[in-house]
């Protein structure tokens, strides 16, 4: 392998990716149907990097789950995904809507464990299928995460 990532930054850049493109796609749709305000903007902003940092710092602790799971059975891993992706999703989102007003918390704890739980299970499945012991190659890595990533984007707004 010529750029091999360790399951540790594989979990911390897929983390950073749902972290920051689903929310984003989330208030480009509010903000396509008229829903926010020109300040509202920039809440949206501090909500985006705060998920996208949390979800980050947690992929390098789902990645250790990760490791244990996708040297099970398939059957146990596909079981345990959800709602590993579940409990990543609302941690992540529940830290980027504490900015609002700590009611978002509740809401982005919601949004986050769906998208967490339907990412973390397609996106592990094709990683086992594709690493190489415990790596995966960039050039592999980059097309399966940016494809679920915007698959879920392209979800959100209704393409």
């Amino acid at each position: 392998m010529r750029n091999p990532l360790s399951i540790e930054e594989t979990y911390s850049y897929f983390g950073l990716m749902l972290g920051a493109f689903p929310p984003a796609a989330m208030f480009i749709r509010a903000a396509l149907e008229g829903r926010l305000a020109g300040w509202v903007v920039g809440v949206m902003l501090v909500v985006n990097l705060i998920s996208s940092v949390v979800g980050y710092f947690s992929g390098k602790v789902i990645a250790r789950n990760i490791r244990f799971l996708e040297n099970t059975s398939w059957s146990l891993m596909i079981l345990a995904l959800p709602f590993l992706g579940l409990l990543w999703g609302i941690l992540a989102g529940a830290a980027g809507g504490v900015v609002i007003f700590f009611v978002g918390a509740f809401f982005g704890g919601i949004l986050g464990g769906l998208v967490g739980a339907a990412a973390l299970p397609l996106f592990t499945v094709l990683h086992r299928l594709v690493k190489k012991g415990e790596s995966i190659e960039r050039k592999h890595f980059l097309p399966l995460a940016f494809g679920v990533t915007f698959m879920i984007c392209g979800f959100i707004l209704g393409l």
